[in-house]
């Protein structure tokens, strides 16, 4: 019988029309997700004004979404291994539309964060499958920049709520841009009819047929019918619940280094998001320049993800990222430097680069060393124990400001974060990257049932 391995010929595939249906639902996803994550900080100099609440407690509404996105990330990551990821993503898209859309029809900080928690499930949910996603259908070869590339769409969300609120929150209100995000639940239905579920997912429920049709697109040269056979990767099933199989094989110190890198790197990408404008307004800039240099640090994210990307692929993906988080913390200490303010631009896209730029490309990392059994657990509880990093970041950013300490404290306190996170980094054994197995999951074309296993190690 003939045997198709159907992850090598996702790993040489040539990219086609399905590549980039995948990559442009994920990259819609991202920014619509990033938009999510970041209408808080551009309205929330203009909430405190209206609410009449002081930084700390800016700080804490600020930081109910993230509470929501360390809970989300962890469920909803591990969720999609039992119900696919099409209806995990959909399911994460409706909590982070509806409930983003409501906070912005609250007029009390207590309820604006009970919705801003709910809407945080769904955005911390949507990330590590996203991820997982994008990283199992792009070709090896160009892997680390499909992924950073799809993920620079969380910048853009970032810069879209940036220029929404540069030009409506003056005229119509802070609550322009938490309704705006209403509208991507209409996507829904076409997710679900359109993207294509993960191949784990489809080994693991033995659909001969939607896997064999997903081959037909990834390569329309293959041929699959009548004694062909379908091999997909797949790690040995070991007992443990799945967050147990993160620390089997040699992976647990690496685990934990990537817990205390995503811990530091989202601390600084959401301290600068929940807090860069009100920063900036404090230095003395107006509302719409403070705003400016919000899309200033997303445009220099989307380079930073996109050549960090494109470095990973031609370099060491490892040591491109210690470098990417070194270099965030040294822009960072140049942040309290005083200086023009055409420097300050270059300077803060810099950091957008380096901190936010960098988190992107840590995401592929992490989907990368993990199997794609556990793919989206790995990323997911990366994601999830990161989060607290992002809760504790505007809190204490808050605090800082309302000690009214000098204002260089926010970005020492950041910069050193970038340190800490670079030295966890160069600790990951990536000799315990994935490296998987082959599990037939072909059917006998005589008797429709499963042809038995294969067990073929790479």
């Amino acid at each position: 019988m003939q045997q198709i391995d159907v992850n090598k010929l996702v790993d040489g595939a040539r990219l086609n029309r399905f590549h980039a249906k995948v990559l442009a639902w994920c990259l819609l996803v991202i920014i619509i997700d990033g938009y999510d994550i970041s209408v808080a900080g551009a309205a929330l100099p203009a909430i405190m004004k209206e609410m009449g609440v002081t930084a700390s407690t800016a700080g804490f509404m600020a930081s109910s979404a993230l509470f929501g996105m360390m809970f989300g990330a962890i469920v909803l990551g591990a969720l999609s291994d039992r119900i696919g990821r099409r209806w995990t993503i959909s399911i994460s898209v409706f909590l982070f539309s509806v409930f983003t859309t409501a906070a912005g029809l609250t007029h009390d900080p207590v309820s604006f964060s009970a919705m801003r928690f709910i809407a945080g499930l769904g955005i911390g949910g949507a990330m590590p499958n996203i991820v997982a996603q994008m990283t199992e259908y792009s070709p090896r070869r160009i892997r680390s920049f499909m992924t950073t590339l799809m993920f620079s769409g969380y910048a853009v969300g970032g810069i879209l709520a940036a220029v929404i609120g540069k030009h409506f929150i003056a005229d119509f209100g802070w609550q322009i841009v938490f309704l705006a995000a209403g509208v991507p639940v209409l996507l829904i239905p076409f997710i679900l009819g359109s993207m294509p579920e993960s191949l784990s997912y489809l080994v693991a429920q033995g659909d001969e047929g939607r896997l064999s049709m997903i081959v037909s697109q990834i390569d329309p040269r293959a041929r699959i019918g009548m004694g062909v056979s379908l091999l997909a990767r797949a790690d040995q099933r070991t007992g443990g619940a799945p967050v147990a199989r993160l620390f089997q094989n040699g992976r647990g110190a690496s685990t934990v280094m990537f817990w205390i890198a995503f811990f530091t790197g989202l601390f600084m990408v959401y301290a600068l998001s929940s807090w860069l404008t009100k920063l900036m307004a404090m230095s003395g800039y107006s509302l719409g320049s403070a705003l400016s240099f919000v899309i200033a640090l997303n445009l220099g994210a989307v380079v930073g993800a996109v050549g960090g990307g494109w470095l990973a692929d031609r370099l060491h993906i490892k040591w491109v990222l210690v470098s990417m988080y070194a270099l965030g913390a040294v822009f960072l200490y140049m942040m309290t430097f005083k200086t023009s303010t055409e420097v300050l631009y270059f300077v803060v896209g810099a950091v957008g680069a380096c901190t936010t730029g960098a988190q992107i490309v840590a995401y592929a990392y992490s989907g990368q060393f993990y199997p794609t059994s556990i793919r989206s657990t790995g990323i997911g509880m990366a994601s999830g124990i990161g989060r607290l990093g992002a809760i504790v970041a505007p809190m204490l950013i808050g605090l800082i400001v309302s000690l009214k300490l000098p204002l260089e404290h926010n970005f020492l306190v950041i910069g050193a974060a970038g340190l800490i996170g670079a030295l966890a980094l160069a600790f990951i054994d990536h000799g315990k990257s994935a490296s998987g197995q082959y599990v037939d999951v072909g059917f006998s074309p005589t008797t429709g049932e499963a042809s038995g296993l294969v067990d073929v190690r790479t």
